[in-house]
């Protein structure tokens, strides 16, 4: 079955004796109908899939109004709930052959879902990878989730093949106003499940916990270290502690007596330490952007 030249499907046949003439014609007829009835599903798809690709490109212009009037019935519903933006791309950064080959299954799982359920899903390829928007709670988004989480244990007991490994971003809810966002929050879960080796991650998860983890990041880690570097050769060369007096000094939010105690000197000397950081790094302790940035280098760099 198929207008190309690769066939689309097979057609099989099982007889107790040979076909006649009438059953023959029977069989052509059924082989012209069944490809017409597939050409035509795929010249369907192919259109829905540009209007959906329309759609995607008007809500993320910011265009939540024009996006709503193209997407008619087809997607309309979609539109008038919250939504979730998905973002999935291959686990290899060089696919072999097709890049979305690897996704199909998690296309499936959601167009399944959401044919079953009577909701809409809007899945888009988007260069080597896929964009879906899919109903906030709805089946479909459940579907992709068990999804992703049977794909998690296979790959923890080492059964899952890399042809098909993937990771997935989930957004937040958001609505048609909000869809750029979505996508945004979809891309940095997508870079967290990848830097963490993982199927699948919500970014809710990422606003719910907290940022320490995210320090491990080996960019975090040289930008610690070089906002660092001149205090701990100050330290090295026996002429004081100032990378243990700015901690204390930052966990005490700036108190002197309490900071001093805790490091067990004066606060004179604490405060000609501190005044000793600004004259090394060149910036002003007044500064919190200057408190903020000296801290994150300090947690990221407390675990080595």
């Amino acid at each position: 079955l198929g207008a190309g030249r690769r066939p689309r499907a097979t057609l099989a046949v099982g007889t107790a004796a040979a076909l006649g003439t009438a059953e023959r014609y029977a069989v052509h007829s059924a082989i012209a109908l069944l490809t017409l009835t597939m050409e035509r599903s795929r010249s369907l798809q192919a259109a829905e899939q540009r209007l959906g690709a329309a759609v995607l490109r008007m809500l993320l212009a910011g265009e939540p109004d024009h996006a709503r009037a193209v997407a008619g019935d087809l997607y309309g519903e979609l539109l008038d709930a919250p939504f979730r933006v998905l973002v999935a791309e291959p686990a290899s950064t060089k696919p072999a052959g097709d890049p979305l080959a690897g996704l199909a299954g998690l296309v499936d799982v959601a167009e399944s879902a959401a044919a079953r359920s009577g909701e809409a899903v809007l899945v888009v390829p988007e260069g080597g990878r896929l964009v879906a928007l899919a109903a906030d709670g709805g089946a479909a988004v459940a579907a992709c989730t068990r999804y992703a989480a049977a794909r998690e244990g296979k790959r923890t007991s080492g059964g899952d093949g890399d042809e098909d490994a993937m990771v997935v971003g989930l957004s937040a809810p958001a609505g048609p106003i909000a869809a750029a966002a979505a996508y945004k929050q979809a891309e940095q879960a997508l870079s967290v499940a990848r830097r963490r080796g993982r199927v699948l991650v919500e970014h809710e998860q990422l606003a719910a916990g907290s940022v320490l983890p995210l320090l491990a990041d080996d960019a975090v880690k040289a930008f610690a270290d070089g906002l660092l570097r001149a205090l701990r050769e100050h330290d090295a060369n026996g002429r004081g502690d100032l990378v243990a007096s700015l901690r204390a000094w930052l966990s005490r939010h700036g108190q002197w007596d309490a900071a001093a105690a805790d490091l067990g000197v004066h606060r004179h000397t604490l405060r000609y330490r501190m005044r000793r950081v600004e004259e090394i790094l060149g910036r002003s302790l007044d500064d919190p952007d200057a408190r903020m940035e000296l801290w994150l280098a300090l947690k990221a760099t407390s675990t080595e």
